[in-house]
């Protein structure tokens, strides 16, 4: 986590924004446990962090966000005779990871530059939002493996896109472009590589417009609302948002724009 070579993975912050970038290009950012490990530290201080109201992540070089689990250690874990994984990562390193860590309040944007695949192509789908390069390419290969889609894909693609599509793309581990990506809704933005950054920046500067406590509230609200019976969700409590509307913030964002000046957000 400290950024030195050896750290699988990287993780900076500076003005409201915390950078977490997996940092293993030579194996296309493969995910190990020793991985799993250390992103599990970084979510937990992410949501400590109050300075923090917007996450990246992606992975380093050019050619990956992250191809998945990293074969060659399952391999010698199957060979020691370590348990098959399932669905989920109870008991695993980095439990809860982002896949299954539910309550993270903090709006998650995926910058996806080459091969989103298997685990990878899963990180990325539990983020809630993706930029992607118009060179990025997705899949869910596990069943050529025989694997199963264990970090959610299963569960994601399915409500994410309309399910005979997800089906297909489950059940042959085909592989999904940007544009097919995007034409779908599973990304927010397709653009040439050479013009990701700046893409991400500006998805970036708009969420840090937003008020933080609003951010997080509208997060869990949608999030937990997702599977409920419309009148329900309007009556559901939601944690952020009780703190929301108790907040300074609630009235500055108003009085700010009376005042016809820039909001000036404290998150309390």
């Amino acid at each position: 986590m400290s950024g030195t070579d050896a750290a699988r993975v990287r993780y900076e912050k500076k003005d409201h924004v915390a950078w977490v970038t997996l940092n293993r290009p030579r194996v296309l950012n493969a995910l190990d446990l020793r991985t799993h490990e250390e992103l599990g530290a970084v979510w937990d201080d992410v949501e400590r962090d109050d300075d923090v109201r917007v996450v990246v992540l992606t992975g380093a070089g050019n050619r990956a966000f992250s191809v998945g689990q990293d074969l060659k250690e399952r391999g010698r874990l199957d060979a020691d005779g370590t348990a098959p994984t399932t669905f989920g990562s109870r008991g695993q390193p980095g439990w809860p990871r982002l896949t299954e860590r539910f309550t993270l309040s903090k709006p998650v944007v995926a910058r996806v530059d080459g091969y989103a695949l298997g685990g990878g192509f899963e990180l990325a789908l539990a983020c809630d939002l993706i930029v992607a390069s118009d060179r990025s390419v997705f899949a869910l290969p596990e069943v050529r493996l025989g694997l199963v889609p264990g970090a959610g894909g299963a569960f994601r693609l399915a409500r994410q896109m309309p399910q005979k599509v997800a089906m297909g793309y489950l059940l042959t581990g085909r592989w999904m472009d940007a544009a097919t990506a995007l034409w779908f809704g599973l990304v927010n933005e397709v653009v040439a590589a050479d013009r990701l950054d700046d893409c991400v920046r500006d998805w970036v500067g708009d969420l840090l417009e937003g008020a933080p406590l609003s951010l997080c509230a509208i997060k869990e609200a949608v999030l937990r609302s997702a599977d409920v019976p419309l009148e329900n969700a309007f009556v559901t409590a939601y944690t952020w948002e009780e703190r929301r509307r108790r907040s300074r913030d609630a009235v500055e964002g108003v009085r700010a724009f009376t005042e016809k000046r820039a909001p000036v957000w404290s998150g309390e």
